[in-house]
């Protein structure tokens, strides 16, 4: 998947579990439980997962359950919805350029995928815990 030039720029990802997949067709903001952050080393790693996911057919649905906001040191940069149903990843945010904004395909099956997939998942497991044991 094509990621902006300014993906360099990512120094935080936020992690976010969409708990309300419609608005994500147009909405402005990424909205959701924030699950996790994950630092500069943790970024840059899933940034290449994202930029290493291969094409594929895309369906309909987009119904996404997941999605990160990448920021630089000062500013949001990009926003990523995945729908690991349809095959789709909309892609948008500030530094986005037009022809890069909207639906993208991506192949849920990949290995990038299924890592992303189970980064996503463990991060939520990982909140949840904590979440616990603090009570």
């Amino acid at each position: 998947m094509l990621l902006p030039l300014a993906h360099a720029q990512t120094e935080l990802i936020e992690v976010v579990r969409i708990t309300d997949p419609m608005r994500h067709l147009s909405g402005e903001d990424l909205v959701g439980d924030d699950v996790a952050i994950w630092g500069s080393t943790q970024a840059r790693q899933v940034l290449t997962l994202v930029k290493d996911l291969p094409g594929s057919e895309l369906h309909r649905c987009f119904i996404p359950g997941w999605g990160i906001r990448a920021h630089s040191a000062t500013d949001l940069l990009f926003q990523v919805a995945f729908c690991f149903r349809c095959h789709g990843a909309r892609l948008w945010g500030p530094s986005v350029p037009a022809a890069q904004t909207g639906i993208h395909s991506f192949d849920p099956d990949s290995p990038p995928a299924c890592e992303l997939l189970e980064r996503f998942r463990g991060s939520q497991s990982g909140w949840f815990k904590g979440l616990f044991r603090s009570r």
